[in-house]
């Protein structure tokens, strides 16, 4: 496990919508995009429907995350972040991170979020960094 930096920590508080890669059944990278929280040295990710993405975390727990900046640095690169991880998937608790994370991601006046009465407790993922990259302050 290695410790999220605190440089990626403050990045991603800004709401950057993270790329999930999955590995499907067949060894192929699965990519979809989702809202990530910071927990500590963990990310958390709140999905409220099973989804293909979850079935293959459950199969294959390894992970990778990556997030873009907008402006150019100093050289004139846009900084980005890459989470190397592994992945657990639990259930229960998603439309608690769901609003949390709404406040990050659409605004302090963020309404309920999900918009629907009783939402299923669906699921949370917890990522454990192994290894983060880019090009920023987070990368070795």
């Amino acid at each position: 496990m290695a410790s999220l930096p605190d440089s990626a920590k403050e990045f991603l508080l800004q709401g950057r919508i993270g790329h999930l890669s999955t590995l499907a059944r067949d060894g192929r990278p699965h990519v979809t995009c989702a809202w990530v929280g910071v927990d500590g040295d963990q990310l958390t990710i709140g999905t409220l429907f099973d989804q293909r993405k979850l079935r293959n975390m459950r199969r294959d727990s390894r992970v990778t995350l990556s997030f873009e900046g907008d402006e150019p640095n100093e050289t004139g690169l846009v900084p980005y972040l890459v989470v190397d991880g592994t992945a657990e998937v639990t259930e229960g608790g998603a439309p608690e991170l769901l609003q949390e994370l709404a406040y990050v991601y659409l605004g302090p006046d963020a309404g309920k979020f999900p918009p629907m009465p009783d939402p299923p407790p669906g699921f949370v993922t917890r990522i454990t960094p192994d290894r983060t990259g880019g090009v920023g302050p987070w990368a070795g």
